[in-house]
């Protein structure tokens, strides 16, 4: 690809997530199989304007996500395509209708204000709220939100268990996942090790809303339970602490106090899992990079490099011991233990 084609690509990069958007907000991909289906049938179905259903179909088909039968009356779904369903065990469908989703879309018209100012957290200066509020007061952006969390614990989870894989949990028999959502990570750590036990810290929305929780769904109820609480108030003792993608939701000072409250009450040489984005190098492209103007947008964190959390580790009473990666690097595990 030429340079000039490759920026093309990007800058109308939006184009094409907002047509994936769209194919995911009106069912198509949960709706279509591996089986060729007539447009008349598929515009029918789904209560469309047929006219329309093509051209939206034939331009989710030019990126991939579906195939269009030679006659151009007829299309399928592809293996990408199929990420995008709901009941894919990876779907990316809720990631997709979060980021591409109205609320997200409207904070990034702050980003250049922000570049000037310093001031960030544009969903705040949009909605008058911070996110976490404004989803605990917004019935419809929760669900999404929750789901897009849902579809990002499924990739983060097997990331991870690679990253640990041959790590030594028997010094371990308590887990505190902190924030830990529906429990995808620390119920799969519970089935793969047998003597642990752990407890996922969460508000109150989610503690009263364990239908879908994964302690439940593994059957895990009684190794694998719920405490209400807030990291920022009082966190129980444990033998290791789990924060998958919470620290990069505050900033730093933010961040030294979240573990400040977590260091008071963990006993002698308990240890903490930070599991996040690690910006690398300068030379070296990453997922973290872009990832942190988002984080920019949204919230008042940020992304960080293994350097950057070793200082927040130090300064809020623990001693960074070292990283572990799964072999794509997308995340990493920062491994620290109680220091005083």
């Amino acid at each position: 690809m030429s340079i000039f084609d490759k920026t093309i690509d990007i800058v109308f990069g939006r184009w094409k997530s907002q047509i994936l958007y769209t194919g995911a907000k009106l069912g198509i991909f949960d709706y279509l199989t591996t089986n060729p289906k007539e447009i008349g049938q598929i515009a029918k179905d789904l209560n469309l304007n047929e006219a329309m259903t093509y051209r939206i179909l034939r331009s989710i088909a030019s990126l991939g996500f579906l195939k269009e039968g030679n006659n151009g009356h007829t299309f399928s779904i592809t293996p990408l395509g199929e990420l995008l369903r709901k009941d894919h065990p990876q779907t990316l469908q809720g990631v997709l209708l979060l980021e591409e989703g109205p609320e997200h879309y409207q904070i990034w018209k702050h980003l250049p204000r922000m570049i000037k100012d310093g001031q960030q957290n544009a969903f705040l200066s949009e909605y008058g709220n911070n996110i976490f509020d404004y989803a605990g007061e917004n019935a419809v952006y929760s669900k999404v939100f929750n789901d897009a969390m849902s579809s990002y614990s499924a990739m983060h989870t097997s990331m991870v268990l690679e990253a640990l894989d041959g790590y030594d949990f028997s010094s371990f028999s308590h887990i505190c996942d902190i924030g830990g959502g529906q429990g995808h990570l620390l119920s799969h750590l519970h089935s793969k090790y047998n003597h642990l036990n752990g407890t996922i810290l969460e508000l109150e929305p989610v503690v009263n809303n364990q239908d879908s929780s994964w302690p439940n769904k593994m059957g895990l109820q009684d190794r694998c339970t719920y405490l209400k609480g807030n990291m920022f108030d009082h966190i129980p003792p444990a033998d290791l602490y789990i924060m998958k993608m919470i620290l990069h939701d505050w900033n730093d000072e933010e961040c030294i106090k979240i573990l400040s409250n977590v260091n008071k009450s963990a006993p002698d040489k308990s240890k903490v899992f930070i599991i996040e984005h690690i910006v690398p190098d300068p030379t070296t492209p990453h997922f973290s990079k872009l990832f942190d103007i988002h984080m920019m947008c949204a919230t008042s964190g940020r992304e960080r490099t293994k350097e950057e959390y070793e200082s927040i580790l130090n300064q809020s009473g623990w001693r960074y011991i070292q990283t572990y990666y799964p072999s794509s690097k997308r995340i990493g595990v920062i491994e620290g233990i109680k220091a005083k």
